[in-house]
């Protein structure tokens, strides 16, 4: 009676030590009271990261180009910092895809306390289950799909990360050069004004007729403020962008190097979008992942069964040992709910993929239309900025021998900044168009790249 409690114990201790040797522990993570954002560009992230080498050739000392806001908005982008993290949870369900399942074991143990018996019985077995290891392939291979469908989502964040900083390094560039224009024209106006405002008290000019200068010239301290609320807002969305204090300051290059699009390349292009865009890459795998679970669903239509054997000793100490077959009857229940639910999901994701892939064809087709009207008026912008600008010049060299007067003087003046200012908006909308182009064909981006055989094939 002595030797069976230790028995048992060490049986149990044993037992303990052999399941939770490789076992995980909860170790607490608490949560940041605080948001976590640099203070200036060397508390920056600045390693390379494997989509995008060239971030580990980030020369800081220098204005920053668009190519190097957008190289730093995806190190240190807050939500693709969450999505990375975001990464681990695919390659942990691939992981738990690749387990086999567990056999199980059971056993009782029945101490004898009276009757004809002459000792303790016991039984034992061992047991799997069939049915998971016949889908045990196809959810192996749409979790490795999933994987790869994260993968592909990752890069289209970061793809429409560095668009938009583009998008918002080209904004205050040229917000800045609007700004400047306007200032210009102020201090034209004020000038004019203040001319005005001397021959009003020498009694050359009644104050009626200064008013249509007032009135000019509230409305361009307007435009100034508009524009300068405009450019903080801009200053501070690529701020948080990149991941920044909203008060820091970013010394960007005036000089845009947004890459220029050859329409010819991207129709060139457009016919590879579902191999290049991440995001129909994406779908691409989503919809191969499906069409696994839809197989899977179709294996399990197989009985639930689990084979296995079993041993034991009754009380009169005769032994046996045989097999075990545990088995469903697929009589009100042939997996029909789970075939029609992953079935019906397959053919949702068909749609989306065509859908998007539609979608992003005609987008890039407007975007080409856009473009070229938008060049169009460019070369219009500049004659006519070019005409305003020498008729602006010509009147100051008329103003210096008082060939004209001051209000004629500054009209045309007024009049060049004006056409400079438009210039400026249609080269910005320009700008703007080439970087959605660059971003939605991928132009000098990393592409994805789709497992062979994850096409989209009609359900």
């Amino acid at each position: 009676m002595i030797m069976r409690p230790n028995f048992f114990s060490k049986a149990a201790c044993a037992i303990v030590v052999l399941f939770c040797g490789g076992c995980e522990f909860y170790a607490p993570l608490p949560l940041e009271q605080h948001p976590k954002l640099a203070a200036n560009l060397s508390e920056l992230r600045l390693a390379s990261s494997p989509n995008w080498p060239e971030t580990g050739k980030l020369d800081l000392s220098k204005p920053l180009s668009a190519d190097a806001v957008a190289l730093l908005a995806v190190l240190n982008n807050p939500d693709l910092v969450a999505a990375r993290a975001g990464r681990g949870i695919a390659e942990a369900q691939l992981l738990q895809a690749g387990l086999l399942p567990n056999p199980q074991i059971t056993g009782n143990y029945g101490f004898l306390r009276a009757g004809p018996g002459t000792t303790d019985s016991w039984t034992a077995g061992l047991s799997e289950d069939v049915r998971a290891l016949v889908t045990f392939s196809s959810g192996r291979r749409a979790a490795e799909l999933g994987q790869r469908q994260t993968m592909a989502d990752l890069l289209w964040q970061e793809w429409q990360v560095i668009g938009k900083a583009r998008l918002l390094y080209v904004d205050r560039v040229k917000q800045d050069q609007s700004l400047r224009l306007l200032k210009d024209a102020r201090a034209v106006l004020n000038d004019r004004l203040a001319r005005d405002r001397r021959a009003v008290d020498q009694g050359n000019l009644t104050l009626a007729a200064i008013a249509p200068d007032l009135a000019a010239l509230t409305d361009i301290d307007k435009q100034v403020a508009d524009a300068e609320q405009k450019a903080r807002s801009g200053a501070r969305d690529l701020n948080l962008l990149i991941g920044l204090e909203p008060s820091a300051k970013l010394d960007l290059a005036t000089e845009i190097t947004v890459p220029t699009i050859d329409p010819t390349e991207v129709e060139r292009l457009i016919p590879d979008l579902p191999m290049r865009r991440p995001d129909l890459v994406a779908l691409k795998l989503g919809y191969g992942a499906q069409d696994e679970k839809y197989y899977g669903a179709i294996l399990a239509q197989f009985p639930a069964l689990i084979l296995g054997g079993s041993g034991g000793r009754d009380t009169s100490a005769v032994y046996s040992i045989g097999p075990t077959v545990t088995m469903d009857l697929p009589i009100f229940n042939r997996n029909q709910g789970n075939i029609a639910i992953e079935k019906t999901t397959r053919r949702k994701l068909y749609i989306e993929y065509r859908n998007r892939l539609t979608a992003g064809e005609a987008e890039i087709h407007g975007l080409l239309a856009d473009q070229a009207l938008l060049q169009r008026q460019l070369t219009d912008a500049r004659e006519h900025a070019d005409e305003a600008e020498h008729a602006a010049n010509a009147a100051k060299a008329a103003y210096a021998v008082a060939l004209i007067d001051a209000r004629s003087f500054a009209d045309l003046i007024t009049a060049a900044l004006t056409r400079k200012q438009e210039l400026v908006t249609i080269e910005q909308s320009l700008l703007e168009q080439q970087v959605a182009l660059a971003t939605l064909t991928g132009i000098d981006m990393p592409v994805a790249d789709p497992l062979p055989d994850a096409g989209v094939s009609e359900p």
